[in-house]
Parts: C-alpha cells; structure tokens; sequence
C-alpha cells in the first residue's frame, strides 16, 4: 500500500536529496573553499597544557561544549525523521548545536510535524528551526514564529537558495521581497533569527544589509562543498544549470570579507565545505564564531550509523584543540590573532569583495 508521503513531492525530493548527497558528484571538480589557502603560524613554543584549552561557546543564549553546529539536513519523511533524532541526540552528547531541514513539508503535511521533533533527544542544546525565503514571505512572521515554536526549537535558519531554485525545474523563480521580510521577521524574533545561504556564500555587502535590517547571526555558507545546484542537476534540473554547479563565493573569502565589512556585532557562522578541525580553525581564526557542519555527519551516519557519525564530528572537535595548542591559543577567539599567510587567489577575491 502506498504511504501518503510517498505521493508527495516535497517528501520524494527530500529523500531523493539525502541519496543524492552521497554521490561524489555533489562536490564538484574545481570548487574551493580557498581554506587551503590560509595557513596559520605554527608555534613551537606554545606554553598551554591541552586540559587548560577552552572550547566552550554560546549560540542563541546557551551554552556550547564546542563552537559547532550540526548544519539542518532533512526532515518530512520517516527516513528524514530518524537521521534528525540520531544527529539530535549525537548533538546533545557532544554539547553542540543542532540544526533541523527545512519545514516546508510540514506546512504542506502537518503530520510530518514528528519528523522535526527532536527535543526528547536533545532537551538542553540550541535547536535550529528551517524555512526557505519564499515560504516566510508567504506566511508572514508571525506564522514563521509559530512554525519555529510549534517544535520547541531555540531558533530559526531562514534559507536563501536562489542558485538551488534556478537549478529546480519545479523551483521558485521570484525572489522580489526578500530583504524587507527578512526584516519584518528580525523585528519578531529578534536574536532567534538566523539568515543562511545554502553554498553559494553571502558577500559582504549582502552581509551588511542584513544586519542593517536588524538580523543578527549569518550563516555565510560558502561555496566548496555540498553544491546545491549539483544535486538538482543530479535530479533531472535545468538544461542550462551545469555551468553553475561551481558558482559561489568560497567559504574562506565570505568568511573574512563579511568580518571586515560588518565588525564584531554580527554573529558569523562559516560554512560550506569544512571537513575537519584545521579547516574550522582556519574559518575561526578569519572571524567566524561558530562553524557549522553537514554532509560529513550525513556520509559517517551513513556508513557507520550514529556511533560512526558521532565520532566524524567528535574528530573535527579533536582537531580544533589540536589547532588551538599548535598556535598557542586558549580559545577559539584568539585564534583571530594569530599571523597567517593567505594565498594569492583568496587574496584576489578579498580586493573585490
């Protein structure tokens, strides 16, 4: 008999995106983060014992072990419902961030409301909520904000996808409005809100504008990694999108381009391609606050269930601390102090951006 989420597109397509997602092909030949590129000054003499390093941070008013979140993947099906509590509780084990997929089937489903519901696993850790821009300027804020606390959720991820939807035949094409919804919802929620892209990065001077609007975390989301526009491709899109699948601003340029444009006030979350602890030194020594993480969580869950993605994320968080000795730093915070040496093509991006 045919299930009910079976028939719906939106529960086909996020399946569909999960196996897609661990096809080599989704992180394209040619695309770079440009993190290579970063190289912090190693110090011999550090004069810091390992247990004296301090990991420990705050997103959206609690406390974090480790300045990571587990990036929002899926959600709206029974398979998207069981990889979300595994990663939950894995985040509350770790005392890291969790963050949910988008919400849209669950406004097209209500009874897919379970597949989102992650607080008995992870009852203390900050818990992201998940919309897209075309479905917040459609409901209005207040309806967002019911969405957002409809799940018990600390906060909310507000997506910005424009390269996925082109690549989509079945995408959304009108993006008109975006900015002043996005500040309308700030005026609701205020720090709850976060503003994300989706790997193809958010400039400076777009970073500038939210926070002119009133939003206070970005999720700068770089290109590098997971390409987006490579997975609709995957799925049958667009004739003319296969020239895109590299298209971005790499995660390293997004990250210290947005810190010297809007200062220290905004929260920066970096990601887009990082898969270990020195690539998330590297984006927090460029003025990051919080790292986020996804398809490595998926590809370990995947291929050793959740003792196999717990220990992907507890190496990154290994290789933060072994970073922070090396350069003599006791938290992530000094690590922006640190001499670097960057290479000539993210010094390239830096001149324009």
């Amino acid at each position: 008999m045919t299930k009910p989420q079976d028939a719906d597109p939106t529960a086909r397509r996020k399946d569909a995106h999960l196996d897609l997602c661990l096809r080599p092909e989704v992180e394209p030949e040619g695309a770079r983060t440009l993190l290579d590129e970063v190289h912090l000054i190693h110090n011999a003499l550090p004069e810091l014992a390992e247990p004296e390093l301090d990991l420990s941070a705050r997103f959206l008013g609690k406390p974090l072990r480790a300045p990571l979140l587990i990036l929002g993947m899926t959600g709206g099906t029974p398979r998207g419902g069981e990889l979300n509590r595994a990663l939950a509780a894995i985040a509350e084990r770790l005392g890291v961030a969790f963050g949910l997929g988008s919400q849209r089937a669950m406004l097209e489903r209500p009874s897919a409301r379970d597949t989102y519901s992650v607080r008995e696993v992870a009852p203390t850790v900050p818990v992201l909520g998940n919309i897209g821009i075309a479905q917040a300027i459609a409901l209005g804020p207040g309806r967002v904000r019911d969405l957002m606390e409809s799940i018990g959720a600390d906060g909310l991820a507000l997506h910005l996808n424009a390269a996925q939807e082109m690549a989509q035949p079945e995408g959304d094409r009108d993006f008109r409005g975006a900015l002043e919804a996005i500040a309308r919802l700030a005026d609701v929620l205020g720090p709850k809100l976060v503003v994300k892209e989706t790997g193809c990065g958010i400039s400076p001077a777009t970073c500038a504008r939210l926070v002119e609007r009133g939003v206070s975390c970005v999720d700068l989301s770089g290109a590098g990694g997971t390409s987006w526009v490579s997975v609709e491709i995957l799925r049958g899109g667009r004739p003319g999108a296969q020239p895109f699948a590299t298209w971005g601003i790499p995660t390293a340029a997004a990250v210290l381009g947005a810190r010297r444009r809007v200062g220290g006030a905004p929260t920066l979350i970096a990601s887009g391609g990082i898969r270990d602890g020195l690539q998330a030194a590297k984006a927090l020594a460029l003025g990051a606050d919080l790292v986020g993480v996804a398809l490595p969580a998926l590809r370990a869950h995947e291929d050793g269930g959740s003792e196999g993605a717990q220990a992907s994320l507890m190496a990154i968080v290994d290789g933060l601390r072994m970073a922070l000795l090396l350069t003599g730093c006791r938290t992530p915070a000094q690590l922006r102090d640190v001499p670097r040496v960057m290479g000539p093509d993210l010094a390239r991006w830096l001149e324009v951006l």
